[in-house]
Order: C-alpha cells, then sequence, then structure tokens
C-alpha cells in the first residue's frame, strides 16, 4: 500500500498546468477513458449530475476562444478587483486565450442543476458542486497518468458554453479543461505547494 501510495505521488507531482499546447491529435479512446474514470467518481444520492461534452472541432473551438476572451477581457479591465488581479500577477494571465484553439481539445464540463425525467418534471440532485469537482479532479489525474497535460479555465460567466454546446438549461457549465501535449517550449511558473504540514492536521 506503501509503495502504491508513493509511486502515485510521485506521479501526480509531475502534473502543472500548461499554456502552451501543440496541435497533435491525442491518440482515439484516450480521452473517451479518462471520461470513463471521471464519471466512477462518488456522487450525492449517486445522481452523478455531471455530463461531458468534448470538442474537436476546429470552427466551434474558435467560436468557444472568442467568446471566452471577451469575458476575459470584462474580467481584467474592470470586474477584476486589484487584489485578485495583484493574485494572478505572478501567473502571468491575461485575456488572450489561443490555447483555447491550439489545443487538439477542449471538455466543457456542465453541472447538472436537477435531472429531468421522461415526463419532464423536475429531480432534485444533491451535492452537486461536491461531485462535479471531485468527478474534474478524477479526470484531471486520469489524462496526467495518461501522459497529457491540462488547463483548467473558468471564465466568468460561463453561459455561453450552453448556447455553443447545445446543453439544456438544467445544466451549468463548471469548467473548461485544455487538454493536449505541451509545446518543447512550454513554460510554467515557478511556485511550490504547501507543506504537509500546512494541508493536513491529525487527530491520533
Amino acid at each position: 500500500m506503501r509503495a502504491r501510495a508513493k509511486a502515485f505521488l510521485e506521479a501526480l507531482r509531475k502534473r502543472r498546468t500548461v499554456r502552451d499546447f501543440t496541435s497533435e491529435p491525442i491518440p482515439e479512446g484516450v480521452l473517451e477513458d479518462a471520461i470513463r474514470v471521471a464519471a466512477t467518481a462518488p456522487s450525492g444520492a449517486n445522481r452523478q449530475p455531471w455530463h461531458f461534452v468534448v470538442v474537436r472541432e476546429a470552427g466551434l473551438k474558435k467560436r468557444i476562444r472568442e467568446a471566452a476572451e471577451a469575458e476575459e477581457r470584462a474580467f481584467y479591465d474592470g470586474r477584476a478587483s486589484d487584489e485578485w488581479l495583484d493574485a494572478l500577477e505572478p501567473i502571468g494571465t491575461d485575456a488572450h486565450k489561443p490555447f483555447l484553439e491550439m489545443a487538439p481539445a477542449l471538455v466543457a464540463i456542465f453541472l447538472e442543476r436537477y435531472a429531468v425525467d421522461a415526463d419532464g418534471a423536475h429531480i432534485k440532485n444533491y451535492y452537486m458542486p461536491e461531485s462535479v469537482g471531485i468527478a474534474t479532479g478524477f479526470l484531471i489525474a486520469a489524462l496526467h497518468d495518461a501522459g497529457l497535460a491540462t488547463l483548467t479555465h473558468t471564465p466568468s460567466p460561463m453561459g455561453f458554453l450552453n448556447e455553443l454546446l447545445e446543453r439544456p438549461k438544467n445544466e451549468r457549465p463548471f469548467l473548461l479543461l485544455v487538454v493536449g501535449l505541451p509545446t518543447e517550449d512550454a513554460e510554467v511558473p515557478d511556485i511550490e505547494r504547501k507543506s504537509l504540514d500546512e494541508v493536513m492536521t491529525v487527530f491520533d
């Protein structure tokens, strides 16, 4: 058990968010299997309140980029507080999001606010953000294990994804995951993770 835990830790320690992707296609079946992993996540009352939309088509990726950058410009030019912008400065992000077109695939993750049965009646879901968050973590880990890089992107608001991806009104966009291989000259910020003592408390 300890050996497996250590091996998993060492593998995940190598995961980094990147913003420079090649356009090299992802091998067939890899994304599908990673989403199958995500769908094994626990969820409130086993409602499984998630839906994953894979986007590879160039024209649609372009439209997503255009809509996302419009929201990002509004964020950086006025909606974001100075404190938030200061926090983002070391990471070097801005409203320019070329990776949304360059990467071979985007996975739009939707949260199902309520289910709809065959008669159109609404069925309550439980702990949706927690459930979809766990599934997203599973997905990121599975893609990393397969040898792919990811970037979590959350333009706010993200309602344009419902329209562009033809998702029903009972779903809301949770996160846009950019997936692919990093370029050879891709760079990542020089950041450190908090130590175990900072993130864990134990009562024996």
